[in-house]
């Protein structure tokens, strides 16, 4: 893939992603890009794999279902419009068009009586259920059925950053072949950089919650804190880690265990910390290689709001 076409389109995704409260042109987009609008469409479909209309209406609906789950207070008629909804009643038509569910049946998927398909199945092949979003029923079964030598969880909240990383991004979301191939190259060249392996400080983007967005589709960066002297080309690229506080919680355990261990900061802690999160995407920073140990050890940070 070309470099350059790959970092306008990524430009792109950024822009969307700042502004799905409001309609967006394909000439708006297409001006970030500095394509022409007949060409852009056939870059971004090809290498995202979407059209931009199905990639900014699965965006805004995967936000709207997220904010469903974790802000119950907010209304959903708030909701839809800070979606970029027209009316309540257009979100609830999407909403059950592309996840088979009703936004009431979402919020309360204990009155769901039948299972139901919608297109986020036929079109991406993606198993969808309520419940799997709701963290308090994640949380009771990753207690309920991990045993508790196989876990240590704790939270503590630390000052961080601002770290200089060079990351690489996943291909194909957070398919595992996918992360282990970005993960090599990442670190082979590092270790060409000058900084050994035992040394590497990992840290990974992990952007989306794949209860709702398909694992394919998930948007996920490997990177590894590097200093100022160090240079970086594509296909790699510079990024930050924004100094700030964050709250760390430790997980030791089995690999498939991992968003619930991450939706328990949501559920178990942040309700009474005192704290809430910060729009910066949730990290991972990985303590061992679960290929070689059959585990995984790491520590998943999400940032706070300045208090």
């Amino acid at each position: 893939m070309n470099a350059k076409y790959k970092r306008r389109i990524d430009d792109v995704l950024t822009y969307i992603g700042e502004n799905l409260d409001r309609k967006i042109s394909l000439a708006e987009v297409a001006a970030v890009s500095n394509f022409s609008p007949y060409h852009f469409h056939r870059i971004f479909t090809g290498i995202v794999g979407e059209t931009v209309n199905d990639y900014i209406a699965r965006r805004r609906l995967e936000r709207a279902v997220n904010l469903l789950i974790f802000k119950p207070k907010i209304s959903v008629t708030k909701i839809a419009l800070d979606c970029g909804f027209s009316s309540s009643a257009n979100f609830s038509k999407a909403v059950k068009l592309h996840f088979g569910f009703s936004p009431s049946e979402i919020r309360n998927p204990v009155a769901i009586n039948d299972s139901k398909i919608g297109k986020i199945y036929s079109k991406y092949g993606k198993d969808f259920n309520p419940a799997d979003l709701y963290p308090a029923r994640t949380t009771y079964e990753l207690n309920s059925s991990t045993k508790t030598e196989d876990i240590n969880m704790n939270v503590e909240v630390r000052d961080l950053g601002p770290l200089r990383i060079c990351t690489l991004s996943s291909e194909r979301g957070y398919e595992s072949d996918s992360i282990f191939q970005a993960w090599d190259k990442l670190i082979a060249w590092a270790i060409n950089k000058g900084i050994p392996a035992e040394e590497q400080q990992r840290f990974a983007f992990a952007f989306d919650n794949p209860t709702v967005t398909p694992t394919d589709k998930c948007r996920y960066d490997a990177s590894i804190v590097v200093g100022e002297h160090v240079q970086v080309s594509p296909p790699f690229s510079v990024s930050e880690i924004p100094e700030g506080r964050y709250a760390v919680l430790h997980f030791k355990g089995n690999p498939e265990d991992t968003l619930s261990a991450q939706l328990s900061i949501y559920s178990n802690w942040l309700p009474d910390s005192g704290f809430e999160p910060d729009h910066f995407p949730m990290l991972e920073r990985y303590l061992n290689d679960v290929r070689v140990d059959g585990f995984i050890e790491l520590e998943i940070y999400v940032k706070l709001k300045d208090v």
